[in-house]
Formats: C-alpha cells, structure tokens, sequence
C-alpha cells in the first residue's frame, strides 16, 4: 500500500485521494447495509464510540499516513513502523488487560526509542532525502491512531458485533469527516477537475487503496482480530517492512543511509 500510496500522491493530493477513496469505499458499505440484514446489530448501544472508531481508523489515522508519506520517504515508513506491533503490545495491556512481561516491557521502550530517534532524524541531520520531521511526525501519529482504533475494534467484536459491517461504518465515516475539511481547503471545481484530469494509473491507485487495501483488507483484519489477542494480531505489522523497504529501493529508488541503519539497528535490539 505504501508504494501504490506514493506512486499515486504524485498526481492527486491527499486530501482529494482520501476523499476519493472513502467515496469508493462508502458505495460499497452502502450495498453492504442493504443487502446483508441485521448488519447494525449492536450499533445503538456503542453509537458514539463506533464514530470514534470510523474516525480513527480512516480519517485520523490514514490522513496522517497520507499526509507524511506526501513529505518522508516508505524506507523511513517501513521503520518507523516496525514500533506498531510493541506500541499495540502495550495498548493491549493497558485498555485490554492483556499480559506482558517486564522483558517485553523494556524491548518494547528500546524499540519505541529507535522509532523516535528516526522520527527526529531530520533535524539531526539537517534535512535530507531521507525525509522532513513534519513527515516522520504525521507517520507516528498515524501508529497511534492505528493502534488506537485497533483498541476500539477489539472491544466491539468482544460483543460480538460484526467485522465487516464496522469495516463498512468506518469508511463511511471516514467519508462524511474528511469531505468537510476537503471542501474548505479546495473548492468543488477544483476536487472535480483533480479527479477528471488524472490519467488511468492514478484512478487504479485510489482503486486499489479503495477496495483491496482498504474494504477487503480491513475486514480480513477485523475478522482475525476476532479470534486473537491484539498484541498477537500486531506481530504481523512486522511484515510489512519485508515488503515495502526492498520495494522503495527498487521501486522508488530510494537510499539507505547511516541514520536509518542505526534507527532500524536500536529497534531490532528492542
């Protein structure tokens, strides 16, 4: 998702993609509700705090992804990431009551340091190709936001409520939240012409973000998330480097500097 991420901001900015994707993606929340019954099934009772949710997992969490994608580099991503899995440990034992052991507790400060230190490499180094500080901070917050809704989400399937259909909700949600702040920083026109001008490989890019890495990925997530700890679903986030750092070398043709192998070596420590 990363690399779709990147490849597609060089011709729409994140505002109108996001507004674009969530669009997509609420047509097909709307044939959802309408075709599946009793699909707001615990709903009433968790209504604000699956707002909450929706505005977490979309508009909070995937806006600051865009936003600091637009600025950093998917090497520097794919590091500072590598913190999800331990910041999700330890948002599982506070709010979930899940267990951690006091080696697990220091693994996970040492790697949340290494994080950090990548985070604020910028002004370390001066700026650089390697990212601005702005662009590393927006991808931080967008791991809190994720393990923040990740919190949410597990609390909801405890009672049962279905995976797909808080799927569904969120992105609607995360539709209805962003269009306000779009349209006061572009005017119709200009959303229109963003989207009518783009060629055909940026339309696949909000494509793919919109059905492929967000509908069925987030409830392929959900619906695993049901049967497992939390901080057992986060260990997964691992991978994600396996696939978007060599992609960003190769792809992208990004670089590896000395900063990012002494941030990537801390976290590995951790």
């Amino acid at each position: 998702a990363a690399i779709v991420i990147k490849l597609t901001l060089v011709g729409i900015d994140p505002l109108p993609f996001l507004t674009y994707r969530f669009l997509i993606s609420s047509l097909l929340a709307v044939i959802f509700f309408i075709s599946v019954k009793k699909a707001f099934l615990g709903f009433k009772s968790n209504l604000l705090a699956i707002a909450l949710y929706g505005f977490l997992s979309t508009t909070f969490s995937l806006g600051a992804l865009f936003f600091g994608l637009e600025q950093t580099t998917v090497l520097n991503l794919s590091l500072i990431t590598l913190s999800l899995p331990l910041l999700t440990a330890w948002g599982g034992v506070h709010f979930l009551g899940e267990h951690i052991t006091k080696r697990e507790k220091l693994g996970t400060t040492i790697a949340l340091a290494g994080a950090l230190f990548t985070v604020i490499q910028p002004i370390l180094d001066g700026g650089g190709a390697f990212g601005s500080f702005s662009g590393n901070l927006f991808i931080f917050f967008y791991l809190v936001g994720d393990v923040a809704s990740s919190i949410l989400l597990k609390k909801f399937l405890r009672k049962d409520i279905s995976p797909s259909s808080l799927t569904h909700i969120s992105f609607v949600i995360g539709f209805l939240t962003i269009l306000p702040i779009t349209l006061i920083s572009y005017s119709p026109a200009q959303i229109i012409s963003s989207v009518t001008n783009l060629s055909l490989p940026y339309h696949l890019g909000i494509l793919y973000m919109a059905i492929f890495s967000g509908t069925i990925a987030y409830t392929i997530r959900a619906k695993g998330q049901k049967t497992i700890e939390i901080q057992e679903g986060g260990l997964f986030g691992y991978t994600t480097s396996l696939f978007s750092a060599p992609l960003a070398v190769f792809l992208l043709g990004e670089k590896v500097t000395p900063t990012f192998i002494i941030g990537g070596l801390i976290i590995l420590t951790g």
